[in-house]
């Protein structure tokens, strides 16, 4: 299987709610290749850093080569 693109991975992010308060506003996105550290420790390919723009509440997530959610966002 392929590699989840940036723009893909970008998608998957804005999918999930907020945290905090449940929405699906996002004020910032920014979505880059995970640190080396991260690959091989938790297996993330792609560090997805977001601020929701109803709360403000501030985000880490981590997505896999497949575009599956390794650590943070909600279930």
């Amino acid at each position: 299987m392929a590699d989840v693109t940036k723009a893909r991975a970008e998608h998957i992010a804005r999918s999930h709610p907020c945290g905090s308060c449940k929405e699906y506003s996002w004020k910032k996105l920014r979505v880059a290749k995970a640190s080396e550290a991260h690959q091989k420790t938790l297996g993330e390919f792609w560090h997805v850093t977001r601020i929701c723009g109803v709360c403000g509440a501030h985000d880490d997530v981590g997505l896999d080569r497949e575009g599956d959610v390794v650590y943070g966002g909600t279930a």
